[in-house]
């Protein structure tokens, strides 16, 4: 094959593939590159995903988990508000064993992740997750019956994950592994989650419902660094001290089983301020923003 052959082809070879923007793909279609096919491939492979890219990987996962069925989708929210139940119990191993000095939550926060890691890797159902991907698909075609899908899918996720945590706050408090030095840690970290007031617990509960949403849109582009990035992110709500209402509430949960807070508390001063704060953050402000920065890009009916 000579060289202008091999030039032919590189022209077809871009003008197959989409880029990031149209001075690239114009460029490559009409003068080609002297690179090998083989460097323009792991070219492509290495560039980053367009924002319009990632915003249809996260819509058609949200628009599966509209469509899913009840029972799938509570079961799953149960694993979910059980699993999340590690974050809290990983946190209070970590700061039992470390001493205790200035730098331990430094470490001990790293805990936190791991329930979320065990969540999102194993595709289960969490409220704050699916605040970000089942609204994308209805802000493109906004309708009444996507509304109720989200009402529908919101409130049979959350009710399960609340029933998961409500099962692993009870495990904690009654100490059933029979580790009551961890068990007191946790209630100590429990006791330190719970001591924000409504208003404090509601900003906190945006930037972490934010945290989270930024998670589920990086992930499209992580290829493997997702574990990386959901360790870190989650990481971040840990110590920041942010308010996580599925998290937060097998800390409140701990802490009602054990008789140390009263139910109508919790509700008031952590529940309703966090899911509302996550809402906000993941639902309203990340996801009108996403939203945003590619429908001019969309066509008339949302594609």
């Amino acid at each position: 094959m000579d060289s202008t052959d091999t030039r032919i082809d590189d022209v077809d070879n871009a003008a197959s593939r989409r880029h990031s923007n149209d001075v690239t793909e114009k460029r490559l279609e009409e003068e080609g590159s002297t690179l090998t096919q083989t460097e323009l491939r792991e070219i492509e492979r290495r560039l980053s995903l367009r924002p319009l890219a990632i915003y249809e990987l996260v819509r058609q996962e949200g628009e599966d988990e509209l469509t899913r069925p009840i029972t799938s989708l509570w079961w799953s929210g149960l694993a979910a508000g059980l699993s999340i139940g590690f974050s809290v119990f990983t946190q209070a191993v970590l700061r039992d064993y470390l001493p205790d000095s200035a730098w331990r939550p430094l470490l001990e926060c790293w805990g936190y992740s791991v329930g979320f890691l065990i969540v999102i890797l194993g595709r289960q159902q969490l409220f704050t997750e699916i605040t970000l991907t089942a609204v994308l698909p209805v802000l493109a075609r906004p309708t009444w019956i996507g509304v109720k899908a989200i009402a529908r899918l919101w409130a049979v996720v959350f009710i399960a994950n609340m029933v998961g945590t409500a099962i692993y706050g009870a495990g904690i408090a009654f100490d059933v592994l029979g580790t009551p030095d961890i068990t007191a840690a946790a209630l100590a970290i429990s006791r330190e989650a719970m001591a924000a007031g409504p208003w404090s617990t509601l900003l906190r509960g945006i930037v972490a419902g934010w945290l989270i949403a930024t998670v589920v849109w990086v992930l499209p582009s992580a290829q493997n660094a997702g574990f990386f990035v959901i360790a870190l992110l989650t990481y971040l709500i840990a110590l920041f001290h942010l308010s996580h209402v599925v998290a937060g509430s097998v800390e409140a949960m701990s802490l009602m089983f054990s008789g140390e807070l009263m139910p109508h508390h919790a509700i008031w001063g952590f529940y309703l301020p966090a899911l509302i704060g996550n809402i906000l953050g993941g639902s309203t402000l990340f996801a009108l923003i996403s939203y945003g920065q590619v429908a001019p890009e969309l066509d008339q009916r949302g594609n």
